[in-house]
């Protein structure tokens, strides 16, 4: 026993010999604060750090669309990986790098996080676990420059905002067009984390602060986890910041704008980072460092806000647990759901802001009016804030949903999103609810590579339908996933796959007619339908560009007739209330 013992000995003070002899001094710290690591300097970072310190562990993880693998980093004081073990005594605080690789803040910075508490350079975290993306976006990674940061401060070079195929990774999360997205919603389901910060920085106002907090939308994130994020954990992490001589405001949501005017807390609908993560009631929150500042200061603010995160964790670790259970708990049993929000300016809160004074002067480029920051002249302003949201549309939970097999790319999701899908077992008539889409407009312009539909409205009817065992799965909503459910497949939702152009082909009639068959068809129709004439000829007399309009006629009694396709506007997803 002595004889292993002493070996014990030997091989520990050589594994932190050898620690000591690495240099795990960052490239940003190399430069004194000028440059960010490439991506190959980064992951090369984290390996040498995980093959140094048992208390980290790196992973490849998930195909993306550079064709190289994301990368997650697990930082735990007790060395234990089991992520299923951490869960039950722990906290894991998930922390993504590098979506917008031109906004390196929190590349830097992490490197250096998980260097200093592998060193016992700053307190180890007793109930935190650390889990990173180093780098998310890696095709835009690897295409660096100096220039396409038009509004930034440094660094020296930096990567790209759009991914290798040229997507905003920061718009993707629930549509998962990218194998970025796809490989993300593994990792994500994988730790099931309690907190998540997205590293960013800011376009917009100029102002005093280097760091501003875009924490998820706490009236949307409900339950006592709204409430706890709003009310506790926000003002917690910003004292704790403050102890350090560093001053936080909300993200400032203006453009062309100065910010004294008031402004209101940043929506961060499904397709964002903090949206998606919220529907598994995840503490979310994106860090917007200001893009003027100098980036050696951006990056030590991240650095130190990281921090802060992980006191604010350490000491409510236990709360944080109970809150989120209870979240998943309400809406696991709630009857309603609000699926769109808007800004409540009946509510508003009141900042003590830290800006300069904006004044509007000729430009001398456009000879019109530009907007100026004068930073010799500081101020601090009460500034209105709004930071209350409302529901705008709700709807009713059903118990569960039927979707079509032929729906691949819709059950593909469902399933890369941990939702759980049963057979139906025998072939039966169901009574369900059918939506048939009522009206939406649909953006000029392609968006993220669809044409995004918005302001979508639907009718509903109640129908007895034939529903075949091998066409369908049933979808129960009464599980984890349940906000992701609702969030996707009720039409009606801000970023529901029906506003995504998933189902855009039920849009599009496939059958018509031809005018000189149906004018004889459509008398006979009417002759023989006295209430659907009736209702046509009152339509006549109350709209004159209908009656003027001998095809807009003949389209109507057509859709009335049997002859009109079933298929058309119909929503091919079925809502069930009955078990």
């Amino acid at each position: 026993m002595k004889k292993i013992s002493v070996i014990l000995i030997i091989l520990i003070s050589f594994i932190k010999l050898q620690a000591q002899k690495t240099d795990f001094t960052t490239e940003f710290e190399k430069s004194r604060g000028k440059a960010t690591a490439t991506y190959n300097e980064t992951i090369s970072y984290f390996t040498d750090l995980a093959k140094t310190y048992p208390s980290i562990k790196i992973i490849e993880e998930g195909l993306t669309d550079s064709g190289k693998n994301l990368h997650l980093v697990l930082l735990n004081p007790d060395e234990n990986f089991n992520i299923k073990d951490i869960r039950k005594n722990k906290r894991i605080l998930f922390i993504n790098n590098g979506i917008h690789p031109g906004e390196p803040d929190g590349i830097d910075a992490t490197m250096m996080l998980y260097r200093d508490i592998a060193q016992g350079k700053i307190s180890i975290p007793k109930h935190t676990v650390l889990a990173t993306i180093p780098i998310y976006n890696i095709g835009g990674s690897l295409n660096r420059n100096s220039t396409s940061r038009t509004n930034q401060n440094g660094p020296l070079a930096y990567g790209f905002r759009g991914n290798a195929r040229n997507y905003d990774l920061n718009r993707d999360f629930i549509k998962n067009d990218t194998k970025n997205a796809q490989a993300f919603a593994k990792i994500y389901h994988y730790l099931q984390p309690d907190v998540f910060i997205d590293n960013h920085v800011s376009n917009g106002a100029d102002y005093q602060y280097i760091l501003t907090h875009l924490f998820t939308q706490h009236n949307k994130l409900g339950g006592e986890a709204g409430t706890y994020l709003h009310e506790q954990l926000m003002p917690e992490m910003i004292a704790s910041l403050k102890e350090k001589d560093y001053d936080i405001t909300p993200y400032v949501n203006v453009f062309n704008e100065v910010p004294e005017k008031g402004f209101s807390q940043f929506h961060d609908a499904p397709r964002y980072s903090t949206g998606y993560t919220t529907l598994w009631n995840t503490l979310g929150m994106m860090v917007e460092t200001h893009m003027l500042k100098d980036y050696k200061k951006r990056v030590y603010g991240t650095y130190e806000l990281m921090r802060s995160m992980i006191e604010v964790i350490e000491k409510d670790y236990k709360k944080i647990k109970a809150v989120r259970e209870a979240t998943s708990n309400s809406f696991l049993n709630a009857e309603s759901y609000a699926v769109n929000w808007e800004v409540d300016k009946s509510k508003h809160s009141t900042l003590n802001f830290k800006g300069f004074e904006g004044e509007r002067i000729p430009s001398e480029v456009t000879g019109l009016e530009r907007l100026k920051y004068n930073r010799n002249k500081p101020f601090t302003k009460e500034v209105t804030y709004y930071d209350t949201f409302k529901a705008t549309k709700t709807v009713q939970i059903p118990e569960a949903y039927l979707v079509p097999k032929a729906w691949t790319k819709v059950v593909d999701l469902l399933k890369l999103n941990n939702v759980v899908l049963d057979e139906i077992k025998d072939t039966k008539e169901w009574n369900v609810e059918v939506y048939h889409i009522a009206d939406f407009s649909t953006v000029e312009s392609p968006y993220e590579g669809h044409y995004l539909h918005k302001n979508t409205s639907v009718t509903r009817e109640k129908e007895t339908q034939l529903i075949n065992a091998e066409d369908y799965y049933l979808i129960r909503t009464r599980q984890k996933s349940i906000r992701y459910i609702l969030e996707t497949l009720e039409p009606e939702a801000v970023d529901s796959f029906f506003n995504w152009n998933f189902f855009d082909t039920i849009l599009q009639q496939k059958e018509g007619f031809s005018p000189y068959v149906w004018e004889d068809k459509a008398l006979e129709f009417l002759n023989n339908n006295p209430t659907v004439k009736k209702e046509f000829e009152a339509k006549k007399v109350a709209n004159k560009d209908f009656a003027n309009s001998w095809y807009a006629q003949l389209d109507w009694i057509h859709k009335k007739s049997p002859n009109y396709e079933k298929a058309h506007l119909r929503y091919p997803i079925y809502r069930v209330f009955e078990n």
